[in-house]
This record gives C-alpha cells, structure tokens and sequence, in this order.
C-alpha cells in the first residue's frame, strides 16, 4: 500500500511519536483531536477497514494495545471510548483499520 499514509506511519516512513508500539501495532496521537485524549492505535499490516480483518488475531492485538495505552494515560478511572469506524457511512476517513481511543471529557450518546 504505497500511498496509505498510515502504512506510511507504521513502518517509519513518516516519523510519528508514538503512545505506543509492538510488532503488531503502533498507536500515535490523532492530527486533528475530537477529545482532549485523542490516540490513533493502528495495525502495522494493511487493512482497509474493519471489514477485511479475517484474522481474528488482529483484533485481539488492537483492543489488547488500545486498553494498554489507556492504562498507560491513566484513562481508567475516569473512562473512555474506543471506536472503529468502517465505511464512507460509518464515518472512516482514512482507508486503514483503525481505532480511535478517546477520553478526557464527557462523551455524549448517541455519537455524531
């Protein structure tokens, strides 16, 4: 994927300060934040939405790297939200698989 600016991220072609990072996934603060705490965690293998995940093993180093970047924050006591959009619809803006870990203020319901 030559030109997905997130594939870009993940293997350092684009130098990112990274909240975190493993083998498997990095996550980096969003460039445009929603939240006062705005964290992008992101597979380093390509998948351009939620829907091409055929390997249940990606979602469990997403949601296991999610949960401890927020640890990490100490975002537990107070809370948080993870969202994966999918989709022009669902609101995915870039064509990567991607979660947003969200906090620091009071997030409404329903969202958008």
């Amino acid at each position: 994927m030559n030109e997905c600016i997130f594939c870009k991220i993940a293997s350092g072609e684009i130098p990112t300060n990274y909240v975190y990072s493993d083998e498997n996934v990095v996550a980096f603060n969003d460039l445009n934040p929603q939240a006062p705490v705005h964290v992008l965690v992101i597979p380093r293998q390509h998948y351009a939405s939620s829907a091409a995940v055929d390997d249940p093993s990606v979602w469990s180093s997403l949601l296991d790297s999610a949960v401890k970047v927020a640890r990490s924050l100490g975002l537990e006591e107070k809370g948080y939200r993870m969202v994966i959009n999918t989709g022009e619809q669902g609101g995915q803006s870039v064509p990567h698989l991607h979660l947003h870990l969200l906090a620091g203020r009071n997030l409404g319901w329903p969202p958008g």
